[in-house]
């Protein structure tokens, strides 16, 4: 007996039988014929009754020594006559966001629209080194944005949403590819970057939410809340001095450094995949991107660690949190 797996296009046609869901459907060989060669039929269309599958997967079974073709349908086909005007089927988007490419390039979009994201917020961060009156002026244009900054916040999260969750359908994807175990495994080629890709970002999701709650909405320490100053002669919240205080506590300091860490350790292998994803790169300049990913990864961690380090270490805006 031979197993070979037989992926119908949409609308492909298999004109020998109709093809019922979970049925064992036989094909009796003709004198002389092969095995391919019947697959062949089944995947060109033999006979004349103009049947349409719109989507179908098919283990073909071949046993020579019955001189039969035996196939399985595990997807309903929903087939319809081709004197029928409609044809209906699955949605194509529908059918290539669910395919593995359309995950794929879902996966690194959204990779690279947060990538984008976390060098835009890091160039807005960085004002605390040119002191009170600009980082408070940074967050109040924010804040001005009004309904447009829920917006933006409401497709961050509909962004990191979608990464996560194709991320995991391509992950049990690829499990279903390979259900065993090697006995023996010697990963040469990869990295540790890109073996903890999925726990890594899980650790990083749970640092987002802890952000979110210590400076955004200001749970962690209640005091944010009533912090204020003087900025042009208006009553501002005192972004400046949150964030001193913030960063003036060893454990928090402690929380952010692993946190940015393990959000280096996922961009470092993340960047440079995405780009392949999206077929920017190629095997002959693989070493350049790789090198590229790591270093704008390093770069965003020594950007981001700076300010609590130049906080807790160097007493940068001592007296600010007062």
């Amino acid at each position: 007996m031979v197993y070979v797996r037989l992926v119908v296009a949409p609308y492909c046609r298999l004109d020998c039988m109709r093809l019922t869901r979970g049925a064992i459907n036989r094909y009796s060989l003709s004198s002389g014929e092969s095995g391919l060669t019947a697959v062949s039929k089944f995947w060109h269309g033999i006979g004349s009754t103009g049947e349409l599958t719109p989507y179908g997967r098919f283990e073909v079974c071949i046993d020579f020594s019955a001189a039969v073709v035996v196939l399985v349908c595990h997807t309903h086909p929903m087939i319809k006559s081709s004197s029928s005007s409609t044809r209906s089927g699955p949605c194509p988007a529908h059918l290539w966001i669910f395919s593995s490419i359309g995950k794929k390039t879902i996966v690194a979009v959204t990779g690279i629209l947060l990538v984008l994201f976390v060098i835009g917020h890091l160039i807005g961060n960085l004002t605390v080194f040119l002191g009170p009156d600009a980082l408070n002026a940074y967050a109040e244009k924010l804040h001005s944005l009004g309904p447009i900054l829920w917006v933006v916040r409401i497709g961050l999260l509909a962004v990191v949403g979608l990464h996560i969750y194709f991320t995991m359908l391509l992950w049990k994807e690829n499990q279903k590819a390979r259900p065993k175990k090697y006995i023996a495994s010697n990963p040469i080629g990869t990295t540790v970057f890109a073996r903890t890709m999925r726990l890594s970002g899980l650790i990083v999701l749970a640092f987002v939410v802890f952000h979110l709650a210590h400076f955004t909405a200001r749970v962690v320490d209640p005091s944010f809340q009533t912090m204020t100053t003087t900025l042009d002669g208006h009553q501002v919240h005192n972004v400046y001095g949150m964030v001193v205080k913030g960063f003036s506590n060893v454990p928090v300091v402690a929380i952010y450094v692993v946190g940015l860490f393990l959000l280096t350790f996922h961009l470092s292998h993340g960047l440079s995949s995405l780009l392949q994803t999206v077929g920017i790169t190629n095997t002959s300049i693989r070493k350049n991107y790789e090198l590229a990913g790591r270093t704008l990864a390093w770069l965003l961690f020594l950007g981001y660690v700076s300010i609590p380090i130049a906080i807790l270490v160097f007493g940068l805006g001592k007296g600010a949190a007062q």
